[in-house]
């Protein structure tokens, strides 16, 4: 409601501009004249409200550093222009010369805040107002993570509001894969690839390709260059690879590990519980028989060596934690 109030004002202040435009033509003007200043403004009044209704998702950092270039070029245009004015002749005229110091002005201060917009943040309440929104670290994803395909259901869920960072240089890594010569390494990385398109294509997903590089990363491994711009931008990485892990807490950065949140998820099943599963396959034991929960935890069943292709009862007797997961050892409830 705010904005439809704030166009429909806009386009009446035009309407007044054209009004004010109109009573400063002479009187020997013709009548036609008035009528096209005025159908002009209201058209380019139009015109700025219809791309604003067809633009809705504006970059916040872009729009302050396009503000803050063009205010700061403005500036330095009146400060240089003070110090050179002296200068010039008394019947030079320089309003040439002061447009185009003012054009060069804010094409630089513009461009120099876009290519670095990411080193820093303006302290103005809107932008930060925006930043806690959308969480104020942000995760930067390796290959790995992309690959695995769980941060594009895990963001899709709702619980990351974080923006998400892509190296260009994982990116890179990540085509690579994608134009292996072996086909399983394509095949993942086509993956990869298909999942960090349907994240860009989500509204609710935050996913920016970071393009720069910095100069601590020149010469580093691709697991270093990931946590030094981690840390560089005072975000996490995300990943589900356990050496990227350790690197990574050696550097002091935080990490979010898939694996960690997946086995945090499974369900829990403490001793003398109850369940059904069926029997996979054949275990290392002389009676041992193996399961598989919907999760994939992989449960030993005591006494279930011969009743492979069967659902059983089973009762857990104890649980074991590891590395590459937990395991659940149980044995065949008896009726």
């Amino acid at each position: 409601m705010a904005l439809i109030i704030l166009r429909c004002v806009f386009l009446l202040c035009a309407g007044g501009v054209s009004a004010i435009i109109n009573t400063s033509l002479s009187s020997d003007t013709s009548t036609a004249v008035p009528w096209l200043i005025f159908a002009g403004i209201m058209t380019l009044a139009t015109v700025v409200v219809v791309g604003d209704i067809y633009a809705p998702r504006k970059r916040i950092d872009t729009i302050s550093a396009v503000y803050f270039g063009v205010l700061i070029g403005v500036l330095l245009t009146y400060i240089l222009w003070i110090a050179i004015a002296p200068l010039m002749d008394q019947s030079f005229n320089g309003r040439g010369l002061q447009l185009v110091i003012g054009l060069l002005m804010c094409y630089i201060c513009t461009s120099v805040l876009l290519q670095t917009k990411d080193d820093f943040r303006f302290l103005i309440p809107y932008v930060e107002f925006v930043r806690e929104v959308k969480g104020f670290k942000p995760l930067v994803l390796d290959t790995s993570v992309v690959i695995d395909g769980r941060i594009a259901d895990l963001v899709g869920t709702g619980v990351f509001d974080n923006q998400l960072i892509m190296p260009r240089f994982a990116l890179t890594e990540l085509q690579a894969i994608a134009d292996s010569s072996d086909k399983l390494r394509r095949t993942r990385g086509r993956r990869g690839l298909d999942v960090l398109n349907r994240m860009r294509a989500d509204e609710n997903v935050d996913l920016m390709i970071f393009d720069r590089e910095l100069p601590e990363l020149a010469g580093q491994t691709v697991d270093l260059k990931l946590v030094l711009l981690a840390k560089h931008l005072d975000g996490k990485v995300v990943t589900g690879d356990f050496n990227l892990n350790k690197v990574a807490k050696l550097h002091n950065v935080p990490v979010i590990n898939l694996n960690e949140i997946s086995n945090s998820l499974r369900p829990v099943f403490l001793p003398d519980e109850t369940f059904r599963i069926k029997v996979i396959k054949a275990g290392e034991g002389p009676e041992q028989g193996i399961g598989y929960l919907d999760d994939g935890t992989m449960v030993v069943i005591e006494g279930a060596r011969h009743k492979i292709g069967q659902d059983l009862d089973v009762r857990v007797t104890s649980t074991l934690q590891t590395n590459a997961g937990k395991m659940i050892f149980a044995k065949v409830e008896s009726r």
